[in-house]
């Protein structure tokens, strides 16, 4: 195994180019024009055990997504085999975000052993439920807003499951157009895969590994390094909302740790304006990386200081089956609530 730095930079510099080659890949071969004009996607690697190790090109809250979907795969799977590749959508297994948002996730193996994980989001232009686009603020349940995908495999070891492709094209209002997004998503990690074993090839299992080690390592440290920068304290901040509801956040900084506390807020609304607990962290990671050192790639390391309070049950953290489908609204006011918190005490 090489320790040298160069080499360490050389790898970790190809994982980006690799995770920028499946954005390119996938927004090339994609039907949807929301997905190849909009660019409403994103992609990422992780390593073995889900943590992001880079990111390519897209939507921040989307590459936010990657690892925590890749790490419930892993939590469900035993049997992770070469060739596999996992889908999943819903946000208590693994989705994150709402029904429309396809996460493809595909392990990568050398010499037999698992080195890391490919992965990609999207927005699919529908996905089924009882609104076309499968978007309505009526539904009051996630069951009306579309086919759930709990992380499924949708292909074992090369062969797809022709079963599960057949149950989401037929759910599907535009079952041709979902039918190519799914195929350019497959081609996206699998691109990423193929350039993943060839890096390990060539420079060895164990050195690849150290290489994403050493660069979470040196997140972990600038994000340190930056967060004890920033005035100590307590801040909190009350905001109404147009409904009459009231938003609160606390922050609190120390040197060694940022927590952002979410727990004393409403109850999940009785509509689709929910958030997961996943898509929440999210909104206070993309926070927390622009107080610590916006100018380097974000990685596991980046946000090892951050810990994000919330209480299962509310807005920013639905129980199961909320509606969600406009979860992004709700995620904005979450990510401008912290911002807003502290914006009177750091410049």
């Amino acid at each position: 195994m090489s320790n040298d730095p160069i080499t360490l930079e050389i790898i970790q510099n190809s994982l980006q180019a690799a995770a920028d080659e499946m954005f390119a890949a996938m927004r090339k071969t994609a039907m949807s024009s929301i997905i190849y004009e909009v660019l409403d996607m994103g992609t990422g690697i992780t390593d073995a055990e889900g943590r992001i190790a880079s990111s390519g090109a897209g939507i921040p809250a989307f590459v936010g997504v990657l690892d925590k979907s890749v790490q419930f795969v892993l939590s469900k799977y035993k049997d992770i085999n070469a060739g596999d590749v996992f889908i999943t959508n819903d946000p208590w297994h693994g989705g994150v975000t709402h029904l429309n948002d396809l996460v493809l996730a595909m392990p990568v193996f050398s010499g037999g052993k698992l080195i890391a994980w490919t992965a990609n989001i999207a927005h699919n232009s529908d996905v089924g439920g009882m609104a076309p686009g499968s978007l309505s603020g009526d539904a009051t349940e996630v069951f009306q807003e579309g086919l759930r995908l709990p992380a499924v495999r949708l292909i074992n070891e090369g062969v797809t499951d022709q079963s599960v492709m057949d149950i989401i094209t037929c759910n599907s209002r535009m079952p041709d157009f979902l039918l190519g997004d799914v195929w350019a998503a497959v081609a996206s990690v699998r691109i990423g895969a193929k350039r993943l074993e060839g890096l390990a090839e060539k420079y060895g299992v164990d050195t690849f590994s150290k290489a994403m080690d050493s660069f979470m390592e040196f997140g972990e440290k600038s994000a340190k390094t930056e967060l004890a920068k920033l005035p100590n304290g307590t801040y909190e901040l009350s905001e109404d909302q147009d409904d009459g509801r009231v938003y609160n956040v606390k922050v609190t900084i120390s040197n060694e740790e940022m927590i952002v506390d979410l727990r004393d807020n409403p109850d999940q609304d009785i509509g689709p304006t929910n958030t997961s607990r996943d898509g929440t962290i999210v909104c206070a990671q993309m926070v927390f990386k622009s107080l610590t050192d916006p100018e380097t790639p974000a990685n596991d390391g980046s946000f090892r200081p951050l810990n994000v309070l919330t209480r299962e049950g509310s807005v920013f953290h639905a129980r199961e089956p909320a509606a969600i489908g406009f979860y992004f609204e709700t995620e904005v006011r979450v990510y401008d609530l912290i911002w807003r918190c502290l914006a009177p005490h750091i410049p």
